[in-house]
């Protein structure tokens, strides 16, 4: 079967109201980026309520549709075969052969047919279209039968400028297009959680960029080049993606030269947070994402995230907050970051972790031990701010 257009179905979006337009235009530029890389010539348009991805000449038809699987926005994708004719019987004929390339005979099937008819002015109504295409199938295909109330198969027929014809409908990813929602900062990691953190914030509508927390010599640059991947695997859902790459390393270090070691994980994550909310507040992000969930690890008990959150003037989402471990896990599996998150090589969370870390910290204490860092860390953290490493990551 050869298809000559895409009807794109939406969900969220229909229910906009008046702002419903601003909403469709931003899903057809996220659709237009993401089959740029799909080999043939493609054409967006709206139509009474329907976007439409028409198709000139050859294309990649399985390309074209893992790229726009991928689009927040789009709830289903249906391949179409479109007829230029208004004639009913060039229609039926049509419709006849699709049924009989798409649902061959020796396989059994029931059906209903469903016509929509956008264009006003076609001399027959719905139910009429509906009732005479059902006969032209039931007599050219005796294989199929007529279910009106549970059907196998629901072949739709949409009547506009041209005919539309189509019977499969495409699970896409649903949500809202990405960069109708503003923008965060995303502290990305090399674990499983915090791509998945930042799928499920750009499912939302955010458009992403990232911080991440780089250590040398304690982390390699096999472990930088894990997160540009997987901050290349989570662009082809959210767009490019700004990822800065911080030489925390000083930082740790004194931490741990001056800090309680029980404490150092929460104060690594603060100082984290202060870093990542200067790049949010730089490049005009509102909020910061991260991957926790809680009482996943020590630092993410309620007690220790009220401490981290404590130093931000953003807001903080936490979309994973209560997952466990394998919900995230099968997230990370269907966006295909799992392999890349596994990979074994070090994260500077995981080098200066204490033996025994704090579960209940206290901000008061926190704030206590921090007072040590006082007039040291500061040249650090500018220095750190300054010197970082700003990658343009691309879908």
């Amino acid at each position: 079967m050869r298809y000559q257009a895409f009807l794109i179905k939406y969900a969220e979006i229909g229910i906009k109201g008046r702002n419903r337009y601003v909403f469709e235009n931003a899903l057809i530029h996220q659709m237009t980026a993401a089959l740029r890389s799909v080999n043939g010539e493609f054409h967006i348009s709206k139509e009474q309520g329907r976007v439409y991805v028409n198709i000139e000449g050859d294309y990649d038809y399985e390309d074209a549709v893992e790229a726009l699987s991928r689009v927040f926005g789009i709830a289903y994708i249906c391949p179409v075969v479109v007829v230029d004719s208004q004639d009913f019987s060039d229609i039926a004929k049509e419709v006849v052969s699709y049924v009989k390339e798409t649902y061959p005979e020796g396989n059994e099937k029931t059906f209903k047919v469903f016509t929509r008819r956008g264009n006003k002015k076609y001399p027959m109504e719905s139910m009429q279209i509906s009732a005479e295409l059902g006969g032209a199938i039931l007599s050219e295909c005796p294989w199929m039968k007529v279910d009106v109330h549970d059907p196998e198969v629901s072949l739709h027929v949409e009547v506009r400028e041209k005919i539309y014809i189509y019977s499969e409908s495409i699970p896409g990813p649903g949500g809202m297009p990405v960069g109708t929602n503003g923008s965060a900062m995303l502290l990305l990691s090399g674990g499983i959680d915090s791509p998945v953190a930042g799928y499920m914030t750009a499912k939302r509508g955010v458009a992403l960029d990232a911080v991440y927390f780089h250590a040398p010599p304690y982390t390699s640059e096999r472990a930088k080049q894990k997160v540009v991947d997987l901050a290349r695997l989570v662009s082809r859902y959210s767009g490019s993606i700004r990822l800065h790459v911080v030489n925390f390393t000083d930082i740790q270090l004194k931490i741990y030269e001056l800090c309680p070691h029980e404490e150092l994980t929460i104060i690594m994550r603060r100082y984290m947070m202060r870093i990542a909310e200067m790049f949010a507040k730089r490049d005009g992000a509102m909020a910061l994402i991260t991957g926790e969930s809680i009482g996943q690890v020590a630092s993410q008990t309620i007690q220790s995230l009220v401490c981290t959150d404590a130093v931000c003037t953003m807001p903080v989402f936490r979309p994973l907050i209560g997952f466990d471990k394998q919900e995230i896990v099968d997230i990370s599996q269907k966006i295909d970051t799992y392999e890349t998150s596994i990979l074994p090589y070090e994260d500077c969370c995981t080098i200066f972790v204490a033996k025994h870390p704090v579960t209940k910290p206290s901000i008061k204490q926190i704030e206590k031990s921090e007072r040590k860092l006082t007039g040291v860390i500061e040249d650090m953290v500018k220095e750190a701010v300054d010197t970082a490493e700003t990658i343009i990551v691309e879908p």
